[in-house]
């Protein structure tokens, strides 16, 4: 692919990396790059800041309908739907349209494994390429970890194993270019970005793009338990590995009652020697095995990635201990099954931070979770919280069980922490689980996650 001369419009720049990379990408490709984003430059600066010096036109605060006709390429930002009436403009103009990840899958040399599901693709993600790294130390993780792919291919030459984590934003672009990893891993399927899909059958079918485009060597690893995803198998154009955190026949990777991690009739490894808490991590665990495996990488590699593999940040990560109250920032639990996953990771009283933006997500199960996991819950502002408010009060009223108090909503991430700590006793945790997404209060649910550690770390 040839970009020298060539006119190429950015649309979306972001803040999370993947906009800055592709920019980059394009630059040093000798391409003639524009830059736009219906946000102004105060609310990009770090971005632009990080972009200095480079030659790009910037458009900022709009999008002009004669860039999306003029230009050779569009490289769009996943956040902005396939239905965006400027990329309708870049269409019916004969304009192609590109997404990092397209422009990535077309360059890299490297075979890639893919990961995506609503929960646990980070830590699968992160797993995985650990396994992969005791193996071969050159393999490259990127993806939608704030890591941008394409500034990783100088790295990557045909023996580099790379692992993306694909959001089903990314795969929607992925899907329509009709690519998909040689290796893929679903992990689950959950209600989640309802906001942004028409129901549960779209956001699966965006999540299944991650393997619907393999060809017959691709290797695809389902979750057996899973209701939705174990009924894929038949469309898998490849081999299908099962994995299951509980005993099922036909699973190559399981987690048996007794405690082991098998794989095929061996035993590699038990559950005592995962550092990762709560049940679901043992299902993380099983995919990573799997994925793993069917890539080829040796037993000792894959028990030694397990037994020193300690999490990732902003989920479920030890931020500080005040107090004998241990602070917990889960703040990428922006659906409700994340956050009662989180709940029910942890034996001793909980202290929970939850609330935030709606993503038309229903709240019933998480109110209900809050009461029979945490002794008492402190709430942000957002449009979700209303609602989860109401349901919290209508579950205590019921008396069906043990209530947790509430408290907020605070408008102040600084009250909302305070008032944690003053609610929390010596053996607790004050756990930020928001169960709902970020945007009004903070930029993202990552800058939710990094003032949760600065205000901790001040109080220590």
């Amino acid at each position: 692919m040839d970009l020298r001369d060539k006119r190429a419009l950015v649309m979306g720049l972001g803040l999370h990396g993947g906009g800055l990379g592709v920019a980059r990408f394009l630059v040093e490709q000798g391409a003639e790059v524009i830059v736009t984003d219906l946000r102004g430059s105060d609310a990009l600066q770090s971005s632009i800041q990080a972009l200095a010096g480079l030659p790009i036109t910037w458009v900022l605060g709009e999008h002009r309908d004669e860039d999306f006709r003029t230009v050779d390429l569009v490289v769009q930002n996943p956040a902005v739907p396939r239905s965006s009436r400027y990329l309708q403009l870049a269409r019916d103009a004969g304009v192609a349209i590109e997404t990092e990840m397209t422009l990535f899958f077309r360059l890299c040399s490297g075979p890639i494994l893919g990961i995506t599901g609503t929960k646990g693709k980070t830590t699968t993600t992160l797993l995985t390429s650990a396994m992969l790294r005791e193996h071969n130390p050159d393999t490259v993780v990127a993806g939608n970890l704030r890591i941008s792919a394409l500034e990783q291919l100088p790295r990557i030459g045909p023996q580099t194993p790379v692992v993306l984590e694909l959001s089903s934003w990314q795969l929607e672009g992925l899907g329509a270019a009709h690519l998909s990893p040689a290796y893929a891993c679903v992990t689950n399927l959950a209600p989640d970005h309802l906001n942004r899909y028409s129901g549960m059958a779209e956001y699966g079918e965006a999540k299944r793009q991650i393997f619907l485009w393999q060809q017959q060597n691709g290797v695809v690893v389902l979750n057996r338990q899973d209701p939705i995803v174990s009924t894929w198998a038949d469309d898998a154009p490849g081999q299908v590995v099962w994995f299951s955190s509980q005993p099922v026949d036909d699973a190559q990777a399981v987690v048996y009652n007794d405690g082991g991690l098998w794989w095929q009739g061996t035993l590699l490894c038990t559950t005592d020697d995962i550092v990762l808490p709560g049940m679901h991590n043992q299902a993380n665990v099983a995919a990573a095995m799997a994925l793993a495996k069917a890539f080829g990488v040796p037993d000792e590699a894959i028990v030694r990635a397990i037994c020193s593999f300690t999490g990732v940040e902003h989920r479920q990560e030890l931020v500080g201990e005040i107090d004998g109250v241990r602070y917990i920032n889960d703040t990428t639990a922006t659906a409700p099954d994340a956050a009662m996953a989180a709940l029910r990771s942890y034996q001793a009283p909980i202290v929970l931070i939850a609330g935030g933006a709606d993503k038309h997500l229903p709240l019933e199960q998480f109110a209900a979770a809050i009461h029979q996991h945490a002794r008492a819950v402190v709430l942000l502002e957002g449009s979700a919280t209303p609602t989860l408010e109401k349901l919290l009060h209508q579950e205590a009223r019921s008396g069906a069980g043990q209530t947790a108090a509430i408290h907020g909503p605070f408008a102040n991430f600084t009250q909302a922490i305070a008032r944690a700590q003053e609610l929390a006793n010596e053996g607790d945790i004050v756990l930020l689980s928001p169960g709902c997404a970020s945007f009004g209060m903070f930029q993202n649910e990552f800058h939710r996650g990094e003032e949760f550690r600065r205000i901790v770390k001040n109080m220590c």
